[in-house]
């Protein structure tokens, strides 16, 4: 699976994914992307390293996502996990589909832990540890953490899309 190189972003004329990735901070929060797939930074973090993973095509259900975005799902997944674990040190992680307000096909994918993390000065906490993720207790970044997670997680993204013991993803 090649991925896109963020920087010269063209968003898709979906308007509904557009309204979706820009409420997520794109193309400021973009990690990566695919043909089908946009990774974003979460501008509020739940938990150290919560990404967007969302669906370019113009659909609001996930039975309605094309083969060929499913199939791709497959490396991209296995490279965010790969990253996120590395940078998080995650137990658990979660990938919640809850489209109720943005109603664009996305998953919130929470790296879950039991001990704090600490980045760029700040404590994340897993306020829901062991249970459900309590999202209402998000840190919002500011706009230069925001940018130093988003560059930090592009460069291991990058570094990881590069790895020969995942070039089979």
């Amino acid at each position: 699976m090649r991925y896109k190189v963020p920087g010269n972003e063209v968003m898709p004329d979906a308007e509904i994914m557009q309204s979706t990735a820009a409420k997520f901070g794109y193309p400021d929060t973009l990690i990566a992307e695919t043909p089908s797939w946009l990774v974003l930074l979460r501008p509020e973090q739940v938990t150290l390293g919560a990404v967007v993973l969302l669906c370019r095509e113009p659909v609001e259900a996930f039975g309605a996502v094309s083969a060929e975005a499913l199939a791709g799902l497959n490396p991209l997944i296995g490279h965010l996990e790969k990253v996120l674990s590395d940078f998080a040190g995650y137990g658990k992680i979660n990938y919640l589909m809850l489209m109720m307000v943005d109603p664009a096909v996305h998953f919130h994918v929470i790296p879950r832990y039991e001990a704090n993390r600490t980045h760029g000065g700040l404590t994340f906490t897993d306020a829901g540890w062991p249970g459900p993720p309590a999202l209402d207790r998000a840190i919002k970044l500011d706009d230069e953490t925001r940018h130093a997670l988003t560059r930090e997680l592009r460069e291991r993204w990058e570094a990881c899309v590069k790895s020969p013991s995942l070039s089979g993803t």
